[in-house]
């Protein structure tokens, strides 16, 4: 059997090793840290102020911008010429923060007139592009960035 000594006579050495005397000195040590740290750090009271973590966000206006069927465009139901679009986009894409475009393109009107509004949008600086979709009867804004 292992951690068991068989004595035969009286000449053999006990080779078990007696911890309980380290158990204790341990314990002792522990009890004496437990005591003498809270001594050792000595704090002043301080009345700290309470605040609310609260995120502060902006959101810019979406702008919504449609394109007909016979490929007239409006900014926000009025409407505008190619050129026009695209000074108005160039002076949102510098606001902070950069406002969302919203497409809501006809389902009769020809891909080319999206596009194209699509491509003024990406030219002006705009980063944020998005789709609106009308999936029934609830309004989806499909998003894709430049």
């Amino acid at each position: 059997m292992a951690g068991q000594v068989i004595s035969e006579g009286e000449d053999e050495v006990n080779v078990t090793m007696n911890v309980i005397p380290l158990v204790d000195v341990m314990l002792v040590l522990l009890i004496i840290f437990l005591i003498t740290i809270p001594v050792a750090i000595k704090t002043i009271p301080v009345e700290l102020p309470e605040v609310s973590n609260e995120v502060t966000e902006t959101k810019p206006e979406n702008i919504v911008i449609a394109v007909d069927t016979d490929g007239g465009v409006y900014w926000n139901d009025l409407p505008v010429s190619h050129e026009e679009l695209f000074d108005r986009l160039k002076t949102e894409a510098v606001k902070v923060p950069q406002p969302e475009v919203h497409v809501r393109g006809d389902r009769e009107a020809r891909y080319e007139h999206v596009g194209r509004v699509v491509a003024i949008t990406g030219r002006s600086g705009i980063l944020k592009v998005g789709f609106i979709t009308d999936p029934e009867q609830g309004a989806v804004v499909q998003r894709f960035n430049y």
